[in-house]
């Protein structure tokens, strides 16, 4: 008699669960969305707006705000932010409160490319990614003869650019010359200097910094037109 007397209360406790769920859920889905924020995750919105965040959400779905949050599919927002080539990711969310919530991740630029056929940036995935009207990066310039198949050696030398102090604090661009070989310059000096293909990077680059400290110890860095990376063991340069 006791079991069954356990059995009924945990039937009946049950069904309360149930009904309080439904209840519940019932009660949200009549909700309606009461406000709508943007937020974007790594600074300012630089290269995208609000409004145009906003545009985005509701090119669709139409306005959000009064909307039932029944009817509020986030996925397909999501979707929609992302369709935007600015955009890396975008996480849109319901809080307790009836506000919509949309935190999105702008791409960012690591160089930018400029051809005679098209002016575009590399992200840090190494992708192509499209100017904006907003905002200009500071970045790395490439320019000269590159195509879709070059990125790939251009992104492996922007990156290892990037990730050394030395050679960040000193160059502000590559040229990509028609034989596949690149150049290199400098942000003092108006310098060039030869680096050849991107073989031997790690071996090329100890042997610029070593010249320049030397060049900069002996107060003649000032003097050099071209500084050569080509040959093993050894700088070659000319005199302005």
């Amino acid at each position: 008699m006791k079991g069954y007397i356990v059995y009924v209360k945990s039937i009946f406790l049950l069904a309360i669960v149930v009904f309080l769920y439904a209840f519940t859920g019932q009660r949200n889905s009549k909700k309606t969305v009461v406000a709508t924020g943007i937020e974007f995750s790594n600074g300012d919105n630089l290269f995208l707006s609000h409004a145009m965040v906003n545009k985005l959400l509701i090119q669709k779905e139409g306005p959000l705000k009064n909307k039932a949050k029944s009817l509020i599919n986030l996925h397909n927002l999501e979707s929609d932010v992302c369709s935007n080539p600015l955009v890396e990711s975008a996480v849109i969310y319901m809080t307790i409160g009836g506000s919509l919530k949309a935190v999105v991740t702008q791409r960012t630029p690591v160089a930018r490319v400029q051809t005679r056929e098209q002016v575009y940036y590399l992200d840090r995935e190494g992708l192509k990614m499209p100017l904006s009207p907003n905002y200009s990066a500071s970045v790395l310039l490439v320019s000269g003869a590159v195509t879709d198949r070059d990125l790939p050696a251009v992104f492996q030398l922007v990156v290892k650019i990037r990730k050394d102090s030395f050679l960040k604090k000193n160059i502000v661009g590559i040229e990509k010359k028609s034989d596949g070989t690149f150049v290199l310059k400098t942000r003092m000096y108006e310098q060039q200097i030869q680096l050849g293909d991107i073989v031997n990077l790690n071996q090329k680059f100890k042997k610029l910094e070593a010249f320049y400290n030397k060049a900069i110890l002996d107060k003649e860095i000032e003097t050099y037109k071209t500084i050569d990376l080509k040959y093993n063991n050894q700088v070659v340069c000319t005199k302005k």
